[in-house]
């Protein structure tokens, strides 16, 4: 390792990480493509489709994109508080032309269709009583879970997923726990999850997502937001230990300066009038993503 290698190493590590060399889940090879561009878009042409899904609790819309032709290893994105929407559907479009076959829910069926399109105008301060009721019907003890394995088995069900391999999990904000659960719930089949900006990852309740490590068998990644660090400096810490405990192979970054809400296109604005969206840190996540996949999903 050259110099500037160690140095770059050094900031990209923050304290209480899990440092790159401790990051079993990543081949050498892998953490290479991420750094050297595999951020960029893949090159398959994609096929995007409505669906329905079955749940235990109802019907579910969601959306079906996937490379035109082949089989391919399956992706669950778990959406943030606003749902299934564009900016959604763009991260899946991209993550599909790596060569995946993504399903992307609405996780709020049980009490509406996809209820936004965009998020940008989004007022926190006083906007909070609209998603506040959506969030709880899928965080509801037991929701998750069923949710899950209902999504997984959709994906199973489709010619153009390759059930020989493992199937990858994604989410972002309130989708950040939902990727743990998805992993415990099903160890066998989830081969690799990310966590981008999650919230609520680590409480002091029994239920606690972070307490579910020791019944994953999944690679995972947890990008976390500066501002989410600041307010629970103690959560990537006991993130760290108890994935480490469960000998669950386990990165976890801190994004400097990168806001909650930095990897989605559409996020309102902050209350000084800067943008949450990050392109540069969301690029970097996006690079870690596709590493992650490659590791994972075989």
């Amino acid at each position: 390792m050259t110099e500037d290698q160690k140095k770059q190493e050094k900031n990209d590590t923050q304290p209480g990480d899990i440092g790159r060399r401790d990051f079993v889940a990543l081949s050498v090879a892998a953490g290479l493509a991420a750094t050297a561009g595999s951020a960029e878009a893949g090159s398959l042409e994609v096929v995007e489709t409505d669906v329905e899904v079955k749940t235990p609790d109802g019907t579910c819309d969601a959306a079906f994109i996937h490379p035109k032709t082949g089989s391919h290893p399956g992706v669950l994105i778990w959406p943030d508080a606003f749902g299934l929407r564009p900016s959604m559907r763009e991260m899946a479009k991209r993550i599909a032309a790596e060569g995946y076959s993504v399903l992307v829910p609405n996780p709020f069926y049980r009490v509406t269709k996809a209820p936004f399109t965009d998020a940008s105008n989004f007022n926190f301060a006083t906007d909070m009583g609209k998603i506040q009721p959506l969030m709880a019907s899928v965080n509801a003890p037991g929701n998750p879970e069923k949710d899950a394995i209902a999504y997984v088995g959709f994906l199973d069900a489709q010619k153009q997923v390759n059930k020989s391999k493992k199937i990858g999990t994604q989410g972002y904000c309130m989708g950040g726990p939902l990727v743990v659960r998805t992993a415990a719930a099903l160890p066998n089949r989830i081969g690799a999850g990310g966590s981008f900006h999650g919230g609520g990852l680590v409480t002091d309740k029994p239920d606690s997502p972070h307490l579910l490590a020791s019944k994953i068998k999944a690679r995972m990644y947890f990008g976390i937001a500066s501002n989410d660090d600041m307010r629970q400096p103690d959560a990537k810490d006991k993130l760290k230990e108890t994935f480490a405990a469960a000998k669950v192979p386990t990165e976890i970054e801190v994004y400097s300066g990168a806001q909650h809400g930095w990897c989605v296109s559409d996020m309102p604005k902050q209350n000084n009038g800067e943008p949450i969206y990050s392109k540069p840190d969301a690029e970097r996540a996006w690079g870690k993503l596709v590493a992650l996949y490659k590791a994972g999903l075989a």
